[in-house]
C-alpha cells in the first residue's frame, strides 16, 4: 500500500479529505473492511513470540540471569509486530515499483530504476522480476495508476492500484504482496479483496487535483473486470472477482460502513461505564426497616404468620395442612 496525499491516519482509522487543506471526512475502503476482523490473532501472536524466543541466540546464556532473560522475552513479545511492520514496508516498496512500471508505459515521469534498486537492496528483487513477467505476459495497458476515488452517497474513499485494459477489457486491479508457501507457490488472496474491488467500482468521483480539491465523475465503473493480483517472489497470480457474488459483497461493505459509523459514534459519545458507589448507610437502614415492616404487616393485619397465611406450616409440617392431620 502506498501513502495517498489525501489519506490521513486518525483515531477513527485511515480517513480521506477532499483536498490537502481540508479535514478528513470519510473512512478509507480498507478502514471500512477492517470492521470485519472477527477472528482472534492471539494464537498467531503467541506462536510468533514463542518462535522468536526459541531462535534467540541469547536464550541459553540468559538462563539464570533475570535481567537478561527479561530483555530476551521483551524482544520476543514484539515479534508479531515486527513481522507485520516489515510486511507492510515490503508491500509499500512493491506497490511503488508497480506504479512506476505503469507510469513508464504511460510516458509519464517515473522513478523505475530507483524503485528497482530499493527492492534489490532489501533482497526483494524477485518480486519485481515476477511482476515484469506477469505484466508482459498479460499485455497490460495502463490507464490510471494509483487513482483516488470517492463515494459521497455512502461516505468512503480509497486509492485504487491500477485501472488498465487487458485483452481489450477494462480492468480495476488491486495488487497484493504475498509470501511464498512451502511448495514455492504464492499464498492465496484473502477473499475480502472482493469487497475492496467492488467498493472501488462503485465510486462516484475520481481525484483530478489534490491541491485544488477538484474531482470529476468516475469514468471506469461500468462493468469492469475486477482483478486481485497476488505478487510473490516465485510467481504472480491473477484472480477475477466472481461477477455473480458482487452484489452480496457490496451489501456486506455497506453494512460494515454503517458498523464503522456506529462504532465511531459510540466511541465519541462518552464513557460507556460509570462507577456506582454504595448507598449511604442511613438509606440502607431505612430500606431494611421498610422491608421488615412490609414482611410482618402485609396480608396479616399484625397477626402471627400462621394465622394470616393458610400456606404457612410449622417446622416439619406440610404447607396447607395441620400437624394433627
Amino acid at each position: 500500500m502506498t501513502e495517498p496525499l489525501l489519506a490521513h491516519a486518525t483515531e477513527r482509522g485511515r480517513m480521506y479529505s477532499r483536498s490537502v487543506t481540508s479535514d478528513p471526512l470519510v473512512p478509507s475502503i480498507t478502514t471500512v473492511i477492517s470492521q470485519a476482523q472477527s477472528s482472534s490473532l492471539d494464537g498467531w501472536f503467541g506462536y510468533m513470540a514463542a518462535s522468536a524466543l526459541a531462535q534467540d541466540p541469547r536464550l541459553a546464556s540468559s538462563l539464570g540471569n533475570p535481567s537478561e532473560m527479561r530483555a530476551v522475552i521483551k524482544d520476543a513479545s514484539k515479534a508479531a509486530e515486527r513481522y507485520r511492520d516489515d510486511a507492510a514496508r515490503r508491500g509499500t516498496r512493491v506497490h511503488y515499483y508497480c506504479e512506476q512500471v505503469a507510469l513508464r508505459d504511460l510516458g509519464r515521469s517515473h522513478r523505475l530504476d530507483e524503485a528497482r534498486t530499493d527492492l534489490a537492496q532489501h533482497g526483494e528483487d524477485a518480486f519485481a522480476a515476477r511482476f515484469d513477467e506477469w505484466w508482459d505476459l498479460y499485455q497490460v495497458k495502463p490507464i490510471a495508476p494509483e487513482i483516488t476515488v470517492w463515494n459521497s452517497e455512502l461516505g468512503y474513499a480509497g486509492t485504487l492500484d491500477l485501472v488498465a485494459t487487458i485483452a481489450g477489457r477494462l480492468c480495476v486491479v488491486d495488487f497484493k504482496t504475498r509470501a511464498t508457501d512451502r511448495d514455492g507457490m504464492v499464498k492465496p488472496l484473502d477473499e475480502k479483496v472482493v469487497m475492496q474491488l467492488v467498493a472501488g467500482m462503485k465510486a462516484q468521483e475520481s481525484l483530478v487535483d489534490p491541491h485544488a480539491g477538484t474531482w470529476e465523475p468516475w469514468k471506469y465503473g461500468e462493468d469492469p473486470v475486477l482483478l486481485g493480483v497476488a505478487i510473490g517472489q516465485t510467481e504472480v497470480r491473477a484472480h477475477r472477482a466472481n461477477p455473480d457474488v458482487l452484489k452480496e459483497h457490496w451489501f456486506k461493505f455497506c453494512a460494515l460502513r454503517r458498523a464503522w459509523e456506529a462504532g465511531s459514534n459510540a466511541a465519541g459519545a462518552g464513557r460507556p461505564l460509570l462507577t456506582v458507589p454504595p448507598p449511604p448507610r442511613a438509606a440502607v437502614g431505612v430500606a431494611a426497616t421498610n422491608r421488615l415492616e412490609s414482611s410482618t404487616g402485609s396480608g396479616s393485619a399484625g397477626r402471627p404468620p400462621e394465622e394470616g397465611n393458610r400456606d404457612y406450616a410449622p417446622q416439619g409440617g406440610v404447607p396447607g395442612h395441620s400437624m394433627e392431620g
